[in-house]
């Protein structure tokens, strides 16, 4: 398989095969953006490299946060996009960058608005709030899965008139003189080359999180940890950039989840310790708030004996969880334990249950948490548990963008007709895996590839000047 490059001059056979606007990826961002475009009549091409659109969006739970959408003001949320703004920006300790953080957060209501004007069905998530957003906005399909989310959005792109081409994994970017992208190259499985035209290019198609070299390089706390994404990201966004002079912005950042179920291989939703569940090591004990977020929680995770820990709950939040399809998946594949009491449970654990005993004796509103978390409530037994460890799921830095989704030179200034969003480009997160709101990654495909419709749509009405 051939690296990623950027190639000057005239694309052999671009003339044969051309488009106004190509998209490379089809997750939820390209999707996104395809369906905008095709529903406004401008002839666009995905080009996917799997047999059918997945990537990280398919992978995630396929919540995505937005402010003042019609179905969130159907179901009497008050909110708006400053708030959303204002709790992104908390997050991130003032970090993530403001003119991104604007503009997704104002195009967040519109685009979901357009989708479900093509029959993605959206409910509010409800029951709890994830950490950080201070009003219910995580938007689900009733599935509740990406997988159902991604399935949803391809049927709208293509039902609008999108051409999605699978199996087709680009590698070669042309460029002119005047470093306007002309065309795509995409290597096919009997490794011949298909060349399409195109006069805008939108990459929406990965971070880096399954390139090892990248990840150690950028996110050294992540260098052993399994990492839970799409194997896709292997930072092809990020060679073309470099090699068109782009700037980068946010390698630091990404999202990772100290809830992933070992040795099953699944998530374990962060509802489980919204709700008043616990995280305990092999000593018995407690080692972080874990209403901060699951993002870092993967580095307190990694932090501890084994890189190992157990998600404690009772039978409230069992009931809760098991509205959640990945937690039906790992139920199923035997990770989760119930234990009668203190002393089954430690022996689960391997800790000392006198240790344990005084874990859990400390969990309660009216016991001073020495690590500073806040309970409504007692745990019950019996006790359910489930073995975790940290995970990487994907990375939130890339090419650096401007507000309408540009890709921006070395200085500063835009290139002429690439646009990037979702993985490929910065996010909204900082550059610190603390700075992940939960929803930052679908919000960023999902906004972007709105925002990168629109502005792709005016260069090719403007005639890309």
């Amino acid at each position: 398989m051939s690296a990623p490059v950027v190639r000057r001059g005239a694309a052999p056979g671009a003339d044969a095969m051309h488009v106004p606007v190509a998209i490379i990826g089809a997750g939820a961002c390209g999707l996104t953006a395809a369906l905008r475009l095709a529903s406004a009549g401008i002839e666009t091409v995905l080009i996917e490299r799997d047999a059918a659109p997945s990537g990280s969006s398919a992978l995630s739970s396929g919540f995505i946060p937005a402010a003042g959408s019609a179905v969130q003001r159907a179901a009497g949320i008050e909110d708006d996009a400053q708030r959303f703004a204002a709790d992104i920006q908390a997050k991130a300790g003032g970090t993530a960058a403001p003119d991104l953080v604007a503009a997704y957060t104002g195009a967040a209501a519109a685009a979901m608005d357009t989708l479900a004007r093509h029959g993605l069905a959206f409910e509010v998530l409800d029951g709890f709030l994830y950490p950080g957003h201070t009003a219910r906005r995580m938007h689900t399909l009733p599935e509740r899965t990406g997988a159902a989310l991604v399935a949803a959005l391809e049927r709208a792109a293509t039902g609008a008139g999108a051409y999605l081409l699978t199996r087709a994994l680009a590698r070669e970017i042309w460029v002119d003189d005047g470093g306007r992208v002309t065309a795509v190259g995409c290597e096919r499985p009997d490794g011949s080359m298909d060349v399409i035209g195109c006069d805008a290019l939108i990459l929406a198609c990965n971070g880096f999180g399954g390139n090892a070299a990248m990840v150690g390089r950028y996110l050294p706390a992540m260098r052993d940890a399994i990492y839970g994404g799409h194997a896709g990201n292997d930072g092809s966004a990020i060679e073309w950039g470099t090699q068109l002079g782009a700037r980068l912005a946010d390698l630091g950042g990404y999202q990772g989840h100290g809830s992933w179920a070992t040795p099953q291989g699944a998530l374990i939703s962060w509802a489980v310790m919204m709700d008043g569940g616990v995280q305990i090591n092999r000593d018995g004990q407690r080692f972080h708030d874990e209403t901060h977020g699951y993002s870092e929680a993967a580095v307190h995770v990694l932090a501890q004996p084994g890189s190992v820990a157990w998600n404690v709950f009772d039978d409230r939040t069992l009931a809760l969880a098991r509205g959640f399809p990945d937690f039906v998946l790992a139920e199923s594949g035997q990770a989760l334990k119930t234990c009668a009491g203190v002393a089954e449970l430690a022996a689960l654990i391997g800790c000392d249950a006198q240790v344990l005993h005084r874990t859990l004796a400390a969990v309660g509103p009216d016991v001073a948490d020495p690590l500073g978390r806040r309970f409504e409530r007692v745990l019950q037994a019996p006790y359910h548990a489930v073995k975790v460890t940290g995970a990487l799921f994907h990375t939130q830095g890339g090419l650096d963008i401007d507000a309408q989704c540009r890709v921006l030179g070395q200085d500063g200034r835009a290139l002429p007709n690439l646009l990037a969003a979702g993985g490929a480009a910065r996010g909204v997160s900082g550059n610190d895996v603390s700075g992940y709101l939960s929803g930052n990654g679908l919000l960023s495909a999902v906004a972007g590839g709105h925002i990168a419709a629109a502005t792709a749509a005016a260069l090719l009405e403007r005639g890309l000047d």
